[in-house]
């Protein structure tokens, strides 16, 4: 059978960019590749493909194998069939069998697994059964085509039983025999009956998977803050959690809404310059220690980590920032301890252009009604109210004035 025998369309190869494929799965000649896996997010740098083995060494027998969004396993190769990054493999499954991309091959498995703890001699590891035939891969493009349907489908389903829950991905096994559902929900649901109701409306053997709200925001994709695309959506495989202490050490502001995700919890991006910050800090002496000096003692207000500068004040006059080079403060610590105490801080401080004594700035920044126009009470206009006898004589002093041309009052008028 030829390329052109297997049916491709728009809808197919859209449904293939969840698998890492750019297009369709193609039949492949000559040992190429079959699949194409340039815009995967999981792919992984084999540096060690180009490394000799030792003679008495043999190949690693597992291989890791990655299937639809952020899910990868490994298996072992039963036989001596070599298998390259991109193939389309056919591997165990509970129940049937299930249609992959193989991801990576040779010793780098074998550091993957160490850091995922999986134990390369564990029995619990599942076998590869061949390369894909054609008929595999019919059946498991048909299967890919079923899952937006099946997808729209439960979400009614669900909606229409009550259940307090969002199913936002279903993925088919590559025989059609069984099918998964990720779903998201606050607090525990009771989805017996509608495990029954979706194996009876699909005809395949139901597993409900429950994800996080951070795997929510990578299937759904979006814009973060930064103005580009999610991070979880296009390069990040693995969540590691965060806290807010890795907000405070990077002198990040504590407001919530800033610092979360469209996921609604913090942001992943917290932990890439944690480090740095962590090492940084490490020549910065205790923020609570206070500067005792003749003229009062200073407390410590922020810090600016990479330009090695700390702004204290008065305890007296707090609106006045002095900024100190991390070297002086210790030093002023250190003489502190042994009984020595500067005449004053002003003459220790160093050279700044930031302007540190409009301390209200950085207040009103934060306030979300500095936008709001503040109307001047004392300029506005008292409202004239008329009685009906003010309003008839006003109507009537207005008759004389015709009827005397306006020139002079009437003696009615006075």
């Amino acid at each position: 059978m030829e390329n052109n025998d297997l049916h491709h369309n728009s809808t197919t190869d859209q449904n293939f960019q969840s698998r890492g494929c750019c297009h369709a799965p193609q039949l492949y000649h000559d040992n190429k590749d079959i699949a194409n896996d340039r815009c995967c997010k999981l792919n992984t740098s084999d540096w060690m493909k180009d490394l000799p083995l030792p003679d008495y060494q043999m190949p690693f027998d597992c291989i890791e194998v990655r299937f639809k969004n952020s899910r990868k396993d490994f298996f072992r190769v039963q036989d001596d069939t070599k298998f390259a990054s991109g193939d389309i493999v056919a591997v165990e499954a509970s129940p049937g069998h299930d249609i992959g991309i193989v991801s990576l091959t040779g010793e780098i498995v074998k550091l993957q697994m160490r850091k995922k703890n999986v134990d390369p001699v564990s029995a619990q590891i599942k076998k590869v059964y061949r390369r894909a035939r054609l008929s595999d891969i019919e059946k498991w493009i048909n299967a890919v085509d079923l899952e937006p349907e099946a997808t729209l489908k439960s979400r009614k389903i669900a909606r229409d039983m009550n259940l307090d829950m969002k199913i936002h991905d279903v993925e088919y096994q590559g025989d059609e025999t069984k099918a998964v559902f990720y779903y998201t929900a606050q607090e525990r649901v009771d989805f017996r009956q509608l495990i029954k109701v979706l194996a009876e409306e699909f005809k395949v053997r139901v597993e409900m998977r429950q994800i996080g709200a951070r795997q929510e925001a990578a299937r759904l994709g979006g814009i973060g803050s930064c103005g580009r695309e999610l991070c979880c959506a296009t390069w990040l495989s693995s969540f590691s959690s965060v806290s807010t202490n890795k907000a405070r050490i990077q002198q990040m502001t504590s407001n919530p809404q800033k610092l979360a995700g469209q996921c609604g919890k913090l942001k992943c991006c917290l932990n890439y310059e944690y480090d740095v910050y962590t090492d940084a800090l490490k020549e910065f002496p205790d923020m609570n220690i206070r500067l005792h000096t003749e003229k009062g003692d200073a407390i410590h207000q922020k810090s600016d980590v990479f330009k090695r500068t700390m702004w204290y004040s008065y305890i007296n006059d707090q609106s006045n920032l002095l900024p100190l080079s991390v070297d002086t403060v210790n030093q002023i610590i250190s003489d502190n301890k042994k009984g020595l105490i500067p005449k004053s801080l002003e003459d220790l401080a160093v050279q700044t252009d930031v302007n540190t004594n409009d301390v209200g700035s950085a207040l009103q920044e934060e306030d979300i009604h500095r936008f709001d126009k503040k109307e001047d009470k004392s300029k506005r206009r008292p409202k004239r109210r008329f009685s009906p006898d003010k309003q008839k004589g006003q109507s009537t002093t207005i008759q004389n004035k015709e009827k005397t041309g306006g020139s002079k009052p009437s003696p009615a008028d006075e």
